[in-house]
């Protein structure tokens, strides 16, 4: 039984997920590229931004929505991206689309979700955008395109930041691979946890949910490495909805796919699962709002763990935030009532630092926060 007195931060969430999922998922969720010296390095940039306090600024009247593509989204934060959730509990990802339709939220489907793009379409109220990555000559991501053009998705977000999948040697360790492939590595570590492995059994493995194996074919190792920006011009091209570039560090970059007809950038290292020496996103989120100018929309993942992660985020220059691994972490710990402990945590987190700060929205009508931001 979920007993959400143990879950006052996600730390605590993280620290039950670790104990309750096999060695190979949960390293598979949390693990980073390389040494794992830059996920360190991106988390430490988090922390050590510092906020100044305010008083006086009655901040009675808090609220947490904001204007995101033209709607109303009932917090300042959505769901990130992420493949094969259904690892961290049997129906994670129709947790994660049920959550985003209550709060009006988007819930980013990937490509490599655990649920078919159109069950979450459906599940979500139609808050889901689905994330695409080019692969091989692109031939299967085109269909992807028409797929989800013909289900019904308003948002496409093409991830760019993986031209190559990254060396993650917590992942290698385990002989992680989509499907799974088991070994008797694997089948000690399953029988080890066997909570998660008998409910595991009993809902069915987890697969790459958008793919038939005839129609549908998706490598995971297969080289993405052909994208480049005739191929942004083809989906361009392809997609009537809002186009967002997830990935970006570069404010070059930035500029460019502003240029060629991006909605938005989504600044974001990947969770730093691709580039161990990646600079921390935290940081280029700054450079890359100064480089687009102020009325492009910039949006931001990586290393969000608080509620004063997001605000920092939005101080920053962010115009929307998402979260990953904290709400996994939250699934895997407790299920869906963990799921919403945490989202309950992480909205009181922010609108208590919105109150420290003296501000009542995370985008004042008045203009950027006034916050005082300095590093140490």
């Amino acid at each position: 039984m979920f007993e959400d007195r143990k879950i006052h931060s996600t730390a605590d969430a993280r620290r039950l997920a670790k104990k309750r999922l096999p060695w190979m998922v949960f390293d598979y969720f949390d693990g980073a590229a390389g040494e794992e010296h830059g996920a360190m390095l991106a988390r430490r940039a988090m922390q050590d931004i510092r906020l100044t306090p305010r008083v006086l600024r009655n901040v009675s009247k808090r609220d947490l929505s904001v204007d995101l593509f033209g709607k109303l989204a009932l917090r300042p934060f959505g769901i990130s991206p992420m493949g094969m959730c259904n690892l961290a509990a049997p129906g994670a990802d129709l947790m994660l689309a049920k959550l985003a339709a209550r709060y009006r939220v988007p819930h980013g489907v990937s490509t490599v979700a655990s649920t078919d793009m159109e069950t979450l379409l459906k599940a979500s109220d139609g808050m889901a955008w689905f994330q695409l990555y080019f692969s091989g000559d692109g031939s299967g991501t085109m269909k992807l395109v028409e797929r989800a053009k013909s289900a019904g998705y308003q948002t496409l977000v093409v991830t760019l930041d993986v031209p190559e999948v990254g060396r993650r040697p917590r992942e290698l360790r385990h002989g992680f691979k989509m499907p799974f492939r088991i070994g008797p590595k694997q089948f000690a570590d399953f029988a080890l946890h066997p909570r998660w492995s008998l409910s595991t059994l009993k809902h069915g493995r987890p697969q790459m949910a958008n793919f038939d194996g005839k129609d549908y074919i998706f490598d995971r190792t297969e080289s993405r490495a052909a994208a480049d920006w005739d191929t942004f011009k083809r989906l361009r091209d392809a997609w009537p909805g809002k186009l967002v570039a997830k990935g970006v560090l570069h404010p070059g970059d930035a500029v460019q796919l502003r240029d060629a007809g991006a909605d938005a950038v989504q600044v974001s290292s990947h969770g730093s699962r691709q580039l161990d020496s990646a600079p921390p996103p935290i940081l280029a989120l700054k450079a890359v709002r100064q480089a687009v100018g102020a009325d492009f929309p910039v949006f931001f993942d990586s290393g969000v763990r608080s509620g004063e992660d997001v605000l920092k985020a939005y101080l920053m220059g962010a115009d929307y935030v998402f979260l990953g691994r904290a709400v996994l972490f939250a699934i895997a710990a407790g299920g869906v009532e963990g799921l919403h402990r945490v989202w309950d945590l992480i909205s009181e987190e922010l609108s208590l630092a919105l109150a420290q700060v003296g501000e009542v929205t995370c985008c004042p009508e008045t203009g950027p926060i006034e916050a005082g931001v300095f590093h140490l």
